[in-house]
């Protein structure tokens, strides 16, 4: 069957619009925002998997692989500070912050995790990124020797008593550890090996991991394995898990350890799309 001229016109346009489209680099707003990342190329490293674990009904050490990101990660060097969060309190896409002021110079704090996936969204808005909270893997990575291990092996307990251990292990991370809960200055913690800044200070930072409990078979295989995503890990002096719509880590948790001083967050950004992606996603909504 053949087109008639002007329906031909007509299709070979919205062909080449299409084409156009999918080709042209998402918009960039308008925005006076200045944020410094980090981008760090992958690279193997030891991780330990996040979460509670059982094994023979006692609680046990998650397991700890071999692993490395698929790509470079580009992450915020600096925590959100108060006064860029005060911006999405502004625009009224953030709801306002219990920490102390807007001061610069400060970190955001007193921030829940829906808070902060509400500036990632904000800030992807106003920029034409893609801003998301990291993963526990990719702060675990990003953190580098600032990321305090989750293994409890040091720890002599009694066979007998299966508590015995969680409590060796809650005195091993609060007795005798300083806490001052006052937000500081950014900087007062200094740079890590990989660049950034403030890691494990006294602000312990979201990520977007959900809590799991697993059970650990004879062999060290995960089973039974639960998602709880109404609590999330956080990253800090020690790894954290809270209830996401907390602000205030010393509101509780279900860490062995010190409570965060703080809670607060960073970002990373994905790169932008490539052709064959959005191409992909525009027919996934089609």
């Amino acid at each position: 069957m053949k087109l008639s001229v002007p329906i031909a016109a007509a299709a070979a346009a919205s062909v080449l619009a299409a084409g156009l489209i999918l080709q042209a680099p998402p918009r960039r707003a308008t925005t006076d925002l200045a944020i410094k990342t980090i981008t760090i190329e992958p690279e193997p490293f030891q991780y330990r998997l996040p979460g509670e674990f059982l094994k023979n009904g006692r609680i046990a050490d998650g397991p700890k692989q071999s692993t490395a990101l698929s790509r470079p990660l580009e992450i915020m060097a600096y925590q959100v500070s108060a006064a860029e969060y005060a911006a999405c309190v502004a625009d009224g896409a953030c709801r306002p912050a219990d920490g102390p002021g807007t001061p610069s110079d400060l970190p955001v704090t007193g921030v829940s995790f829906h808070d902060a996936e509400a500036y990632a969204g904000w800030l992807s808005e106003k920029t034409g990124e893609r801003w998301r909270l990291p993963t526990d893997e990719e702060w675990a990575f990003a953190a580098a020797e600032r990321f305090s291990d989750d293994s409890l092996e040091i720890v002599e307990t009694d066979a007998a008593n299966p508590a015995a251990r969680w409590i060796a292990a809650y005195r091993e991370r609060s007795v005798g550890k300083s806490r001052d809960t006052t937000p500081k200055p950014r900087g007062t913690f200094g740079a890590n090996g990989r660049g950034l800044i403030d890691v494990a200070g006294n602000v312990w930072e979201w990520t977007s991991t959900c809590y799991t409990r697993a059970h650990i078979d004879a062999d060290g295989e995960l089973t039974q394995t639960t998602e709880n995503c109404g609590v999330r890990v956080t990253g800090g002096r020690h790894r954290g898990y809270m209830t996401s719509f907390l602000r205030d880590g010393k509101s509780g948790g279900c860490a062995a350890g010190i409570a965060p001083d703080n809670l607060g967050f960073r970002l990373v950004k994905d790169p932008a799309p490539t052709i064959a992606q959005r191409l992909l996603g525009r027919f996934s909504r089609s």
